[in-house]
């Protein structure tokens, strides 16, 4: 297993810079945004995949630090209401499936998406709950006449291009959202389908981390480390289904934290240990969403946490004492 980052959390510093950074805490794998919600500023595609000069400078600068790409994230709602915001984010993640396939990658992380409760509908609409009947049929609908058959068809493009590893961010908002939805769509679509494993979106679900771990045995492709603080006194109030935005920490259910400052050393821990049963054994990917530290000192923290916890070498072959 190895240690790497999303590199967005540096989107205003020059990737040679950002990669200094990452080589002098040692990282060294590097997630890169490549269109959608994590954005560009690293990686464009549309320039990379039309200029062969600029794409090898690009790799070169990863090789002169010695990180390595382990994948190419382009997260975005694909099947919004809306056809244009749609098709950006559809072009976005081709074009970031025709750039893996040139450089050798073959998982590309993103969402799910989300449709609309209808044809008529203009904005995404995230069904939670099965009563009244009409959240039942909203399901119905974005299941079976949106989500499957885009999925199925977008599936098969990637694989024929080298991807055969979409990682889902199972993301509240989203239709995969957790381990059940995740199965339910990759059922349906096949095992190119699998889990981008982010804690932080289960934890305030109350989804324990290392149960979800093991219900996706052989279908977790990538992992983004990185922690959720529940606040006790805000959710016995309230609840955990919190719209308060994110800046207004003292009164949410639950914040984003970086690694450790949400949950302690021996639940990353167990976390760590779980991935390994399960058959994952690649990169932990920091991603910095800490709103209480700056992604330097967030980033630092993740690192220090994670060093003494990630397990490093090969699975072992025999027992030494058996």
């Amino acid at each position: 297993m190895k240690l790497g980052v999303l590199t967005n959390l540096f989107a205003s510093m020059p990737l040679d810079e950002a990669l200094a950074k990452f080589k002098a805490l040692g990282i060294e794998a590097a997630e890169i945004g490549a269109g959608g919600y994590p954005g560009k500023a690293h990686c464009d595609p549309a320039v990379l995949l039309n200029d062969a000069d600029a794409l090898k400078n690009w790799l070169s600068t990863f090789n002169k630090y010695g990180i390595e790409i382990c994948a190419l994230s382009a997260h975005g709602n694909p099947v919004h209401p809306d056809k244009a915001t749609a098709k950006a984010y559809h072009d976005d993640f081709v074009n970031t499936v025709l750039l893996a396939e040139k450089i050798g990658i073959d998982t590309v992380v993103t969402f799910s998406g989300c449709p609309g409760g209808s044809p008529e509908d203009k904005t995404p609409n995230w069904a939670t709950c099965a009563w009244p009947d009409d959240y039942l049929k909203i399901l119905d609908y974005q299941w079976n006449d949106v989500l499957i058959p885009y999925w199925k068809k977008t599936a098969a493009f990637a694989k024929e291009h080298g991807v055969n590893k979409i990682a889902f961010e199972m993301h509240p908002g989203f239709c995969v959202y957790n381990p059940e939805t995740l199965l339910r769509l990759r059922d349906a679509v096949g095992d190119v389908i699998g889990a981008n494993f982010d804690p932080s979106h289960l934890i305030w679900q109350g989804i324990d981390p290392v149960a979800a771990i093991r219900a996706l045995d052989g279908a977790i492709y990538h992992f983004h480390a990185k922690d959720t603080k529940i606040d006790k006194y805000n959710t016995a109030k309230f609840g955990v289904l919190d719209t308060k935005h994110y800046s207004d920490e003292l009164h949410r259910s639950w914040i984003f934290r970086s690694v450790g400052y949400g949950n302690g050393l021996d639940y990353w821990r167990e976390m760590i240990s779980a991935l390994r049963l399960a058959g994952y054994d690649k990169v932990m990917s920091i991603e910095h969403e800490d709103s209480l530290m700056t992604p330097e000192e967030g980033l630092r923290h993740a690192v220090e946490f994670l060093k003494g916890s990630i397990i490093r070498e090969e699975k072992p072959t025999g027992m030494s004492w058996a």
